[in-house]
């Protein structure tokens, strides 16, 4: 059963995802006409595209404030779309990958020139750093999950009737610590995530940005739609 903050995100991720749609048939648009649109109109639609994002971030850190867990089990995705998550998101390094999976398909008035890829390895190497301090971060965390101490207060909780007076302060005391813990991390690797955002878009020309944001888009929503044909074939299969 969805609490109250997984029903309120469910609405928002569903409107937030048909709106990203809405953008990328813009972007296609762009795409094909890229050599007749104005510098003006591209950074235009760039920055539909960067508040389209920024208001997802606002949106998620409003309600992990509320509920940090349901973020980890989000019942507004799909199967396919969990399985590409890092921690509650997409991992910052993958941007780079596509961005040299798109490189290859680059016409000619698109490519990169040679400061750029530079000062894209330079971001690139930041990035996989902050990576590794998260998920560093993340191994102390699981780890102090396992810790005598925690052992002690599951065992408190666990008694007939679950734990009562100075126990059950306790135990309420250490998971709401451990929430906090945990909504910290979460918060970093979206900050991780948008400073990778920002930082390839401040690299890349307009007519590049609005290449990858395409190509990026595009993952995005196709994912969502094989996952939940996938989803609702399986669901069939089983009624």
């Amino acid at each position: 059963m969805r609490n109250r903050i997984e029903e309120k995100f469910l609405e928002f991720y569903e409107s937030w995802i048909f709106q990203l749609e809405q953008y990328l048939h813009q972007l296609l648009i762009a795409h094909n006409n890229i050599n007749t649109m104005s510098e003006i109109e591209l950074r235009g639609l760039i920055s539909k595209l960067t508040t389209h994002h920024k208001a997802y971030y606002t949106a998620k850190w409003a309600a992990i404030g509320e509920d940090v867990l349901a973020f980890f089990g989000p019942v507004w995705l799909n199967p396919l779309e969990k399985s590409c998550f890092w921690l509650t998101g997409w991992k910052p390094s993958t941007a780079f990958r596509m961005l040299d999976r798109l490189r290859k398909s680059w016409r000619p008035t698109v490519v990169l020139a040679e400061a750029q890829v530079r000062r894209l390895e330079e971001l690139r190497v930041k990035i996989r750093f902050d990576e590794e301090r998260i998920e560093t971060e993340m191994e102390r965390y699981q780890v102090a999950m396992a810790d005598r101490k925690m052992v002690e207060l599951a065992r408190l909780g666990c008694h007939v009737g679950g734990a009562e007076g100075e126990s059950a302060v306790l135990v309420e005391a250490a998971v709401k610590g451990l929430a906090t813990r945990l909504e910290k991390m979460v918060k970093a690797a979206d900050c991780v995530r948008l400073k990778t955002l920002k930082g390839i878009l401040d690299v890349l020309a307009p007519p590049q940005c609005v290449e990858f944001l395409a190509a990026a888009a595009a993952f995005q929503v196709q994912l969502r739609r094989w996952g939940n044909e996938r989803h609702n074939v399986t669901h069939s299969y089983g009624s």
